[in-house]
């Protein structure tokens, strides 16, 4: 009793600290690995908050561009469009699908970059900003979770991976039709035969393939991004542990001054990261919608 009495008045450990820093704010306990009934009160309302930032900072643009000397947000602007405009060009030959896939990618990478940026945020700001408004609410401050980087959260990544899955099966039908789909669905990648029976062995093969290129392209797309704002998370959170050792020691010291070297580090080389993520999501999202114009 003493001993839990004393585990007590020390607080967390270190692994119950980043524990509580990966847990979401949850509309209900998840039962299990995969549970459909439960969202992510966090994920949802800073990717939905984020994005309509991202909106609001394209339409003021827009509203005040000039065709004289730009200022410093249209120039970024314009630089930014011209860039997604000139992949969008080199991938996707049809100029009617580009009139929406361009935007749309230009989209998906505001939106993304904006939601990886998050991380460069203080780790305990908004958690501990969140435990206040929690516990001034009559609630639990230690059941306060709150997670601030929506792209290290599985479900938002997936979601959106699953929304371009939904793009890409539009253009394949837009494009080649019902009727011309169905048919590749069933005779790529390995051809048919004109032995019925041939064609029909290759005729599964062929649809089966087709379902595992469909799967693996949108898990991976999906998971590539979580994996690395996951981690970049982490890694944030073990270096924000080493200044919280304190200066009664040697030591202390020492691992304070090495997680202010090693916390600016890896904030700069992180600024890469933010922007190499959404641009290769951004990418994979236009890659995955000119393969679906390309006729086997």
């Amino acid at each position: 009793m003493a001993t839990e009495e004393h585990a007590a008045q020390k607080g967390p450990t270190a692994g119950e600290n980043i524990g509580h820093h990966l847990t979401h704010l949850q509309t209900s306990k998840q039962s299990g690995v995969i549970d459909m009934s439960v969202f992510n009160l966090d994920s949802i309302f800073w990717s939905v908050l984020l994005g309509v930032l991202g909106l609001y900072v394209m339409w003021r643009v827009a509203k005040s561009v000039t065709s004289g000397v730009p200022g410093r947000m249209q120039a970024a602007v314009e630089i930014l469009l011209e860039m997604v405009d000139s992949q969008a060009k080199g991938i996707i030959h049809n100029a009617e699908s580009r009139k929406f896939v361009g935007p749309l990618a230009l989209t998906v990478f505001m939106w993304v970059f904006l939601m990886n940026s998050m991380d460069f945020l203080p780790v305990d700001l908004i958690p501990l900003i969140w435990e206040m408004i929690y516990a001034a609410a009559g609630h639990d401050a230690h059941h306060a979770y709150m997670r601030v980087v929506p792209t290290a959260d599985l479900s938002t990544t997936l979601a959106m991976s699953c929304s371009v899955l939904l793009v890409c099966l539009y253009y394949n039908v837009k494009i080649k039709g019902a009727g011309g789909w169905a048919h590749e669905l069933v005779t790529a990648p390995f051809g048919t035969s004109k032995n019925p029976l041939f064609a029909l062995i290759l005729g599964v093969l062929n649809f089966g393939m087709q379902m595992i290129e469909f799967t693996a392209k949108t898990v991976s797309h999906g998971m590539r991004l979580f994996g690395n704002m996951y981690a970049g998370e982490l890694v944030f959170m073990l270096i924000a542990l080493m200044g919280a050792v304190g200066f009664g020691s040697t030591t202390g010291i020492a691992l304070w001054l090495g997680h202010v070297v090693a916390g600016t580090g890896w904030a700069i080389f992180h600024i890469l990261i933010v922007a190499l993520q959404a641009f290769i999501f951004m990418m994979l999202t236009l890659v995955y919608v000119g393969q679906a114009h390309d006729h086997h």
